[in-house]
C-alpha cells in the first residue's frame, strides 16, 4: 500500500505565512519545511554576499603590502576562500539549524509550545548569529595563519577584513532569520510571552542597523586612512576606488539592514494599528499575531489583552442590556449609585393582560411564557420609541415611566401616543389571544435607586404610581383598552384624539375621586 502523500502548500499561503504571520493556513509540518528552507536560503545568500565582499575588499580596497608574488598570493587566498565557503557554509547551516530540529515535533503535533520550545524559537535567530560569527572568526584565524607565511602585515589586514565582513554577514543573517521565523514564533507565542525579554530589543536592533549601515563602512574608511598615514604608497585612483567601494557597500548593506530592522518594528505596530481600526468599527473579536519577543511583542500582547477585555465588557453590556435599561445604566454611570432620590413629575403607564389567569390555566407553562414574550416584544419597542422606559415587568404586566431618568416636558403626550400605538399595533396584527388594558397617570414621584445589601434598582415611588395601577384595573369595569387619569389630561399639549370622560368609576382602594377619560372617536 502506498503511503499517503501530502500536497505542497500553495505559494500564496507560503508568502502570507513568511511575511504576515497570522492565523496559519498551513500545517505544522509544512510550516517547518518552509522555515527550514527559508533559513537555509537566507544563510547561504548572506554568506555568499559576505564572500564576494571579502574578495572585493581584498582586491580593490585594502592594498596588499609588498610580497614576492602578489598575483600568487591573491590567487591562493581566493581559492582558499571559495573552498572554505563550499565547506563551511553547509556546515554552518547544519550546526545553526540542528538545535531547531526539536521544533519539528512540536509543529507537527499541532499543540501549544512548552517554555523550552518558546525559548528555542525566540533564540533561533540569535543562535544563528553566533554560529555564523563563529564560522567567520575561524575563517579569520585560518587566513591569518595562511598569510602569515607571506607577511605579518598582510595577515593582520586579511584578518581585519574577514572579521569585519563576518560581523556584517552574521548580523544580516540574524535580521533575515528573525523575519523568516515569524510564523513559528507566532504559534509559539499564541498563549503569551516569556516573563523576561528573550531577544534583543528595539534599541539593539536600531544599533545593529546603524553598525551595519554606518559604523562598519566608516571603520573601513578609517582603516584605509590609517594605512595611508602609516606610510602605504596609495595613488589617488586607488584611494578613490577604496572610498567608492566602501561607500557602495555601506549603502547597499546599510539599506538592507535598515529595512529589515525597521520592518521588524514597523510590521507589529502596523498590525496593532489595523487591529485598532477594526476595534473602532466595533469589531471586538480581533486578535493580532504575536511573533516578537521584544518590547514590541509586549505591545502586541497588550493589544490582544485589552481587546479581549473590551470584548468581555461588550458581551456583559449586551447581556445585561436586556435586563438593565440603557438610560438607567447611563444615569447610574453619571450619577453613581447613591440612594438619594429626586422628586420629578412623570407619567406612569401600566399594561396588564386581561383574563391571564384563565389563559394560564388552559395552556402549558412554556406556551404561556412564549405568548407573553411575544406580546411584550411588540409593546416594549413602542414604549422605547416614544421615549419611555420599562421600569419593571410585573408577572403578566409591565410598568413604564415617561420623564425619568431623562427629563421630558411632554411626557404625558409621549405616554398617550405610546398607548394609542400599542392598541393600534395589536389590533392591526390581530393579536386578540391576549387582550390588554392600559392605564395612564401623571404626578410627582421620587426617582432614584431603591434597594439595599448590594442589590439596587432604579425606580419611581409615590402615590401617582399606585393611582396608575388602579386606573389600569378600572379598564375591566369600563371595557376600555385605555384609561387616562385627570392629571395626565391636564398635562397634555396635543392629545391627538378626543378624550371622553367615564363617569361613575371609583378606583379601588382610593378615598378621593379620580376622574377618568378614554380615547373616543374624533
Amino acid at each position: 500500500m502506498k503511503a499517503p502523500t501530502q500536497s505542497l502548500p500553495d505559494l500564496r499561503d507560503i508568502r502570507t505565512e513568511l511575511v504576515r504571520p497570522g492565523e496559519s493556513k498551513l500545517s505544522g509540518l509544512a510550516l517547518w519545511r518552509l522555515g527550514s528552507i527559508g533559513l537555509s536560503v537566507a544563510l547561504v545568500t548572506a554568506n555568499l554576499i559576505g564572500l564576494v565582499t571579502v574578495l572585493v575588499l581584498a582586491i580593490f580596497v585594502v592594498p596588499v603590502p609588498a610580497v614576492a608574488d602578489e598575483a600568487h598570493v591573491r590567487l591562493v587566498n581566493a581559492a582558499v576562500a571559495v573552498g572554505y565557503f563550499i565547506f563551511a557554509v553547509p556546515l554552518g547551516v547544519w550546526i545553526g539549524t540542528k538545535a531547531l530540529f526539536g521544533l519539528r515535533r512540536w509543529l507537527t503535533e499541532e499543540r501549544p509550545a512548552t517554555p523550552k520550545e518558546k525559548r528555542l524559537v525566540l533564540h533561533a535567530p540569535l543562535r544563528l548569529f553566533f554560529v555564523q560569527a563563529g564560522m567567520w572568526l575561524i575563517a579569520a584565524a585560518l587566513f591569518g595563519v595562511l598569510n602569515l607565511s607571506y607577511s605579518a602585515e598582510l595577515a593582520l589586514r586579511v584578518v581585519i577584513i574577514v572579521v569585519v565582513t563576518g560581523l556584517v554577514t552574521a548580523s544580516c543573517a540574524y535580521l533575515l532569520a528573525e523575519r523568516i521565523a515569524r510564523p513559528a514564533a507566532a504559534r509559539a507565542l499564541a498563549d503569551g510571552l516569556p516573563k523576561r525579554l528573550a531577544v534583543p530589543g528595539v534599541v539593539t536592533r536600531a544599533v545593529l542597523a546603524w553598525a551595519l549601515g554606518t559604523g562598519l563602512p566608516v571603520l573601513g574608511l578609517m582603516a584605509v586612512g590609517l594605512l595611508v598615514l602609516g606610510g602605504d604608497e596609495v595613488s589617488r585612483q586607488e584611494l578613490g576606488i577604496a572610498m567608492v567601494v566602501l561607500s557602495g557597500i555601506g549603502i547597499v548593506v546599510g539599506l538592507l539592514a535598515v529595512i529589515l530592522a525597521a520592518r521588524a518594528t514597523a510590521d507589529p505596530i502596523r498590525s496593532v494599528r489595523k487591529g485598532l481600526a477594526q476595534v473602532e468599527r466595533g469589531e471586538f473579536d480581533v486578535q493580532i499575531p504575536v511573533y516578537d519577543g521584544s518590547q514590541v511583542g509586549r505591545l502586541q500582547i497588550g493589544f490582544n489583552t485589552t481587546v479581549a477585555g473590551l470584548a468581555e465588557r461588550e458581551r456583559i453590556r449586551e447581556t445585561f442590556g436586556a435586563y438593565v435599561d440603557p438610560e438607567v445604566a447611563a444615569h447610574v454611570l453619571e450619577e453613581g449609585s447613591s440612594l438619594k432620590g429626586e422628586e420629578v413629575e412623570v407619567t406612569i403607564m401600566f399594561v396588564d393582560i386581561r383574563g391571564f389567569t384563565a389563559f394560564a390555566e388552559d395552556n402549558d407553562a412554556p406556551d404561556v411564557v412564549a405568548a407573553v414574550n411575544r406580546l411584550f416584544e411588540r409593546i416594549v419597542p413602542i414604549v422605547h420609541e416614544h421615549g419611555g422606559r420599562v421600569d419593571k415587568f410585573i408577572g403578566d404586566g409591565l410598568m413604564a415611566v415617561f420623564g425619568a431618568p431623562r427629563r421630558q416636558d411632554d411626557h404625558a403626550d409621549r405616554a398617550l401616543a405610546a398607548a394609542l400605538e400599542i392598541t393600534d399595533d395589536l389590533d392591526s396584527e390581530g393579536v386578540d389571544e391576549l387582550p390588554v388594558g392600559i392605564g395612564l397617570n401623571s404626578g410627582k414621584v421620587v426617582a432614584g435607586n431603591v434597594g439595599g445589601a448590594g442589590r439596587l434598582e432604579f425606580s419611581v415611588i409615590g402615590d401617582p404610581v399606585n393611582v396608575a395601577s388602579r386606573v389600569e384595573a378600572a379598564t375591566r369595569e369600563t371595557g376600555d383598552t385605555i384609561l387616562v387619569a385627570e392629571r395626565t389630561t391636564e398635562l397634555l399639549r396635543s392629545p391627538g384624539c378626543e378624550l371622553v370622560e367615564r363617569e361613575g368609576v371609583t378606583l379601588k382602594g382610593r378615598t378621593d375621586s379620580v376622574r377618568l377619560y378614554a380615547p373616543g372617536e374624533g
